[in-house]
């Protein structure tokens, strides 16, 4: 493996004020996950590797109604001595005030706004991923962001597509909006909104946005391993990346890409007892975080993704995906064959939610009329959808 000198550059976020605010010495980043990337979650790929790992989506209006839903989303452990959040709001005012909660309340050390979310209930209102069609909108919304942050000296950095379409693209303004603003930097999931999570990420756009700005360019989409990482850096100059799929059921990838960043060549193929280690591990975060009950719950939905090709029967599989107790855990974690190898057929492939492409992405009617988004009264837009 040829490892790009780039990703031996730490990732370097300033405010405004404070330039150095937050070096990540290895440029990789856990994305926001709805559901997944809780206190827990991030702890167990935190002990895996090394990076930026940044909380579950929390909406603006959340934070400044007192939201308590969004307020136990923003549970920190002691563990955690970067704080990182990515909120998402329509409104430039109520952003501001809910930044300033953030880093006054919650003591975040990055804040990261998400305008990619592809979810139609949030794009027909004219939020997510459409919402960079709004240049003016846009430009208030970050501005407004990073003078909020910028008084406490923490950086803000943005998440966007390519476009709402391939006849509507957005990522240049975007960027360039952003630097203009004092965003720190910039990360490109490398599909639009209508292509959602499927297809391929059209790398090239990270390429392009690389020499449109000089704001560091992190880049997102069809990072199953940590070769593709190389390879994202390699073809796009890319200064960093973000994982979100990839690691679903395998947070040993951040141990693979912390490796390869420092010049390595590692695949991690964990054995049976290996991984019901890990997810021993996970669950007993999870019962820290919430309890038995609600932390056995949570832990549910990662069991397919860990167990993915492996040769685990049926009715153990079902009984893995109703577990709730660790001594249930532990005794149906012992029926498993400790021995059975890693199933390499799956290294590379998609994990998580793909879907289909969208003929049409849902928006208000007359949205891609014009550019300007000031005067619109987007509220309903803003819901507890993440995803970019």
């Amino acid at each position: 493996m040829s490892v790009s000198t780039t990703l031996l550059e730490p990732l370097r976020l300033g405010s405004p004020s404070n330039p150095e605010a937050l070096v990540v010495d290895t440029p990789v980043v856990l994305a926001p996950m709805a559901g997944v990337t809780n206190a827990a979650y991030r702890q167990l790929c935190r002990e895996q590797g090394a990076g930026l790992y940044v909380c579950e989506m929390i909406t603006a209006r959340g934070l400044v109604v007192g939201d308590s839903r969004t307020a136990e989303m923003l549970t920190f452990w002691p563990e955690e001595e970067v704080r990182s959040a990515q909120t998402y709001g329509v409104d430039p005012a109520s952003l501001e005030v809910a930044v300033g909660i953030l880093c006054e309340s919650f003591g975040v050390h990055h804040i990261d706004l998400n305008f990619g979310c592809p979810v139609p209930k949030v794009t027909r209102k004219g939020g997510g991923g459409v919402l960079p069609w709004k240049l003016d909108l846009i430009r208030a919304i970050m501005t407004s962001a990073v003078r909020a942050a910028d008084r406490y000296g923490v950086p803000v950095t943005v998440k966007t597509r390519i476009g709402i379409d391939d006849d509507h693209p957005t990522f240049l303004d975007v960027g360039r909006i952003a630097q203009d603003a004092g965003v720190a930097a910039i990360c490109l999931h490398a599909r639009t909104v209508a292509q959602a999570y499927s297809g391929k990420a059209n790398w090239d756009a990270i390429a392009e946005l690389v020499q449109a700005v000089e704001i560091p360019v992190l880049g997102n989409g069809d990072i199953w391993e940590a070769a593709d990482a190389v390879a994202m850096v390699d073809q796009t100059g890319c200064a960093g990346v973000e994982i979100g799929r990839g690691c679903l059921g395998r947070p040993w990838l951040f141990g693979d890409l912390a490796a390869a960043f420092a010049g390595r060549q590692v695949t991690s193929l964990p054995n049976l007892a290996a991984v019901a280690g890990v997810v021993r591990r996970h669950g007993e975060l999870l019962v820290r975080l919430w309890g038995e009950s609600h932390g056995m719950k949570d832990l549910r939905k990662h069991m397919a993704w860990y167990f993915k090709g492996f040769p685990v029967g049926g009715e153990l599989r079902h009984a893995l995906g109703m577990v709730a107790s660790l001594a249930e855990l532990d005794d149906l974690l012992s029926q498993l064959d400790p021995a059975a190898d890693y199933p390499v057929a799956e290294l590379g492939r998609p994990r998580g939610r793909q879907g289909s492409p969208r003929s049409k992405v849902t928006m208000p009617w007359g949205w891609l009329d014009d550019r300007c988004g000031l005067d619109l009264d987007l509220g309903e837009a803003e819901l507890d959808t993440s995803g970019g």
